[in-house]
Order: C-alpha cells, then sequence, then structure tokens
C-alpha cells in the first residue's frame, strides 16, 4: 500500500486570537509509530492516546503502520485538546475509513473522549470566526458550544456528539441541528444588588453615579465595614446593556479562557474581583502559554480591587499600560500578543494598616507603618484615576434613613448621559469619556474661560499633572452630561477637582 496524504482545517488559539492550522496525515507502510510533529504541546502529544482509543471504541480501524501527523505552520506553537478531533479525522480519511472530499469544505475543532465523544474544549467562539475569515462553509464542534459558534454569522455549524457523527457530515450526511436554546438563567444574587440597598453616602452614591455615566476609573478609601465593597459591587446595576460588538468580544475572551458560565451571548457585563494574593501576569495576561488576565476578562466591565493597598506592587504597576491604552502586549516567545482591556476600575482601601487612619477611632499605626502603607500605591498609578473618594462610616441615624434612590433611577441618568456622549463621539474610536485621550479631549471637549480659569490654578498650584488636567475636564464633562448641558462650567470643574484631590494629601498623588 502506497502513502496516503490528507489534510484537516483546524484552529489554534493564539491568545484570544484563531490561527488557521492544516493537520496533515501520513499513512505509510512501515513499522508501526504514531508521531505528532509541528511544535506540539504537551496536551497535543497525548493526544495521540485519545485518538486511538477513541477510533477502535468508534467502530473504526486503527491502521497498524507508520503515521505522521503534522501540524502546519510547524512555526506556531499548537497547546490544547482542541486538536484531537481534526487529527481523529486525518488519520480516518488518510487510511480510506472517511471520504476526503468534505476536508475541503469543513473545519474541525474539539477534544474526544477515549470513548469517541466530542468534548467541548476553550475557544469555539475564535474557530468560527476563523472558518468563517478561512471561507470555509462551515465548522464541525461539540455540541454542547455549537450555540456559541453559531453566534458567527456567514459559517454553518454542525453540532456533533461523537467521531461517527463526524464521519457521517463530511460523507454529507444531514447536519444535525442545533441544540435548543438554553433557558435564561435566573438572577444571581449580584444582579439583585440595588442602590436602595445603601444608607448614607451623599458623595460616593454620587461618585458612583459620575464613574458610570463616563466610565472613570474610582478608588475608594475609607475605614473598615464603612460601605466600599456595597458600593463597589452595585456599579454594574447603573451601566448600560452590552452591545452586540461588545457581547461578542467579551464571549470570545471568556470562551479563549474558559471561563465563560453557558455556551450562548455574553449577557451581563462582567465584574471580576480577583483575590489580593493574584500575581501581575494573573491581573494582566501572561504565562508561559500567554492566556487572558483578570483586566482583559473584566474587558467592556468592571474591575475592582479590594484591598488595593494588599496587592503586590508589580502586579499593580502591571496595570498602568492597560489602564492607559485599553489593551495589554504580551510579549512570548518573539511574538506579541494583544489582550483587549478596556475595564473600569474600581479599588478599595483603608487608609492605614489598622484602617482607621482619620476616622472616629483612633489610630494605632507608627509613622514607619504608615509610610509603608502610603508606598504600597505609586503615584503614577494613582494618576491614572479620575475619581478619589473617602467613604466615612455612615452615622446610626443615617442606617435608619430612608434610600436616596434606587438603581432603576439612577441608571435612567446614567444612560442619558451616556447617549448625550454617543452622539458626540460618534466620529472618534472612544465611546465614553472615560475613553478619551488627550487629543480627543481637546477636540470635544468645550470648557468655558472661568472654567480654564479655575483648572488652570489648580494645574499651577502643582494639585495636577498633566494628565491629571485632562482626567478632571473629562470628569467635568461628564458631569455636565449628567444634567443634560454641552458646555463645562466652572461648577463642573470644581466638583471634579474635588472628587479627584479629596485623597490626594493622604496618598500623596504625585503631580
Amino acid at each position: 500500500m502506497a502513502a496516503v496524504l490528507s489534510r484537516v482545517a483546524t484552529f489554534a488559539i493564539d491568545g484570544i486570537d484563531p490561527r488557521p492550522v492544516w493537520v496533515e496525515v501520513d499513512v505509510r507502510p512501515g513499522l508501526p509509530t504514531f508521531r505528532v510533529v509541528g511544535m506540539a504541546g504537551k496536551a497535543v502529544r497525548e493526544s495521540r492516546d485519545r485518538v486511538r482509543a477513541a477510533i477502535l471504541n468508534s467502530g473504526f480501524e486503527f491502521p497498524a503502520r507508520r503515521i505522521t501527523a503534522n501540524l502546519a505552520p510547524a512555526s506556531l506553537p499548537k497547546v490544547g485538546p482542541g486538536f484531537d478531533a481534526g487529527l481523529a479525522v486525518g488519520l480516518l480519511a488518510a487510511s480510506g475509513q472517511c471520504p476526503a472530499e468534505g476536508l475541503e469544505r469543513w473545519a474541525v475543532f474539539g477534544e474526544l473522549s477515549l470513548g469517541g465523544e466530542l468534548r467541548p474544549c476553550r475557544g469555539v467562539l475564535s474557530a468560527a470566526e476563523g472558518a468563517r475569515r478561512s471561507g470555509l462553509r462551515g465548522l464541525i464542534v461539540p455540541r454542547e458550544r455549537a450555540r456559541e459558534a453559531a453566534l458567527v454569522e456567514g459559517i454553518e455549524v454542525a453540532a456533533v456528539a461523537s467521531l461517527r457523527d463526524v464521519a457521517e457530515v463530511l460523507e454529507g450526511g444531514t447536519v444535525p441541528e442545533l441544540p435548543p436554546a438554553e433557558k435564561a438563567l435566573p438572577d444571581s444574587p449580584d444582579t439583585e444588588i440595588d442602590l436602595a440597598d445603601v444608607r448614607g453616602h451623599v458623595l460616593p452614591l454620587r461618585a458612583l453615579e459620575i464613574a458610570a455615566a463616563g466610565g472613570h476609573n474610582l478608588l475608594m478609601e475609607g475605614p473598615p465595614g464603612s460601605g466600599k465593597t456595597m458600593l463597589a459591587r452595585r456599579l454594574p446595576s447603573l451601566l448600560p446593556s452590552l452591545s452586540l460588538d461588545e457581547a461578542l468580544e467579551v464571549t470570545r475572551i471568556h470562551s479563549a479562557a474558559g471561563v465563560q458560565r453557558h455556551p450562548g451571548l455574553a449577557r451581563t457585563r462582567p465584574f471580576r474581583a480577583p483575590h489580593h494574593t493574584i500575581s501581575a501576569s494573573g491581573l494582566v495576561g501572561g504565562g508561559q502559554v500567554p492566556m487572558p488576565g483578570e483586566a482583559s476578562l473584566a474587558h467592556h466591565g468592571v474591575l475592582f480591587l479590594d484591598e488595593l493597598s494588599e496587592f503586590s506592587r508589580p502586579s499593580l504597576e502591571a496595570l498602568r499600560q492597560p489602564l492607559e491604552d485599553g489593551h495589554a502586549t504580551i510579549v512570548r516567545g518573539q511574538r506579541a500578543l494583544l489582550f483587549p482591556t478596556r475595564f473600569m476600575l474600581v479599588a478599595a482601601t483603608n487608609p492605614c494598616p489598622c484602617g482607621y487612619a482619620g476616622s472616629e477611632r483612633p489610630c494605632s499605626c507608627s509613622d514607619a507603618e504608615l509610610a509603608r502603607h502610603r508606598r504600597r500605591l505609586s503615584g503614577p498609578l494613582l494618576d491614572r484615576l479620575d475619581l478619589l473618594m473617602t467613604v466615612s462610616r455612615p452615622s446610626a441615624e443615617q442606617l435608619r434613613a430612608p434610600a436616596h434612590s434606587s438603581s432603576a433611577v439612577v441608571r435612567e441618568r446614567v444612560l442619558a448621559a451616556r447617549e448625550r456622549q454617543a452622539r458626540r463621539l460618534r466620529d472618534s474610536a472612544a465611546s465614553c469619556n472615560g475613553q478619551l485621550d488627550a487629543r480627543l479631549v481637546r477636540s470635544h471637549v468645550r470648557a468655558d474661560e472661568a472654567a480654564q480659569r479655575a483648572l488652570g490654578r489648580a494645574y499651577d498650584a502643582g494639585a495636577l499633572s498633566a494628565r491629571g488636567h485632562d482626567r478632571v475636564l473629562r470628569v467635568a464633562c461628564t458631569i455636565a452630561d449628567l444634567d443634560g448641558r454641552d458646555g463645562v462650567g466652572v461648577d463642573d470643574v470644581m466638583q471634579s477637582l474635588a472628587l479627584r484631590l479629596r485623597v490626594a494629601d493622604s496618598w500623596e498623588v504625585a503631580a
């Protein structure tokens, strides 16, 4: 028997992007072996045993010949079990047990069990996008993730349960229908929370509304139990719903990271709250095999860092570029991967190690402990935050008082402000005031002379850096949007300055 070669299209998930990979299988007479080459990772090399068992347990014959499988291009690292199905189909085609004609139109993506069932794996949505870009007719994927792949328009999705089903599709049989859509999940406790639960905190509530309306970063400082975490967890209830493009982006990132809660389209804005022991690569992305970090998983949502001063200095410093640029650049093996990081940063911290500096309760920290605590957060990082708010402990009378507003009422004002920003910024890359860079601030923010003089005095006094100058204008513009005004006045600038400089002395924000 002469050598037979088959080619199967599949995809490698490189960061969050799909990279086309051809599985080339060569079967020829010789000592029985099965080798996988082409910069295959450990999980891919282990697929030889999974593929052998899956083929035999599916009723096919495993050829006792010299088998070589190449994953091209060989310069691209291949990781994960998503190549299992492509390797099995290529082997079946090369051994004459599966028609090779269908391989020109279909890509295959999925993990195999020893029994021949196709199991879901991360990155199905990215693989579907890759199939569309490659001009293929469709994508064969595990049934559990078919709805996710079907979010991509322009390709046919075959939802299969086993290797035998894959062979039937390639033989020209009926393409299995998509599984029924999942029923909407009941609201989780996180989606039921409301601003109506908050008592007191008039100024922090105002800061939260401004942050939501403009997509601004927010730092809250206060003693333990003052309500910082409670306020932060209610921010998502004020934000606009995800647009279709935003939902697809969020779903693609979560699919590539393998953390999506359900196989369909993302329904709510992400809210990520990592523990303070997280590493820099866990926070912004990276690792030996680059994966999205918490900053990317919070894309189009909220990244909440509780006990900010307890995070390691390298982890916090790694946030500086993602905050400024809206993406994290991870370089591995002479390859640069971009992970999107358009999130709102909301942080909470205590004013000192014991937590009671500046409150009614006496502080027990020494000067050295206070100095070390303040050095945990660098000036350049704090300078990238728009709102700095002190959260004091509410009084007993305030705890008994009625709520100021519900999330639904505040959200209506936030939506109206966002609509004004969308109209004003429709010809730019930004979608809200929090995304304006220096050039866009100059071209889209209109401040009157009194406002400019007030801001200039603060800058000349050394209270602001050049970056802080622009951030004050961005927040002032959001305040004007909430009031339904086009121009920025002196009152808007003064309110923005008050919200930015409120804890500047205690943290020694660098100018």
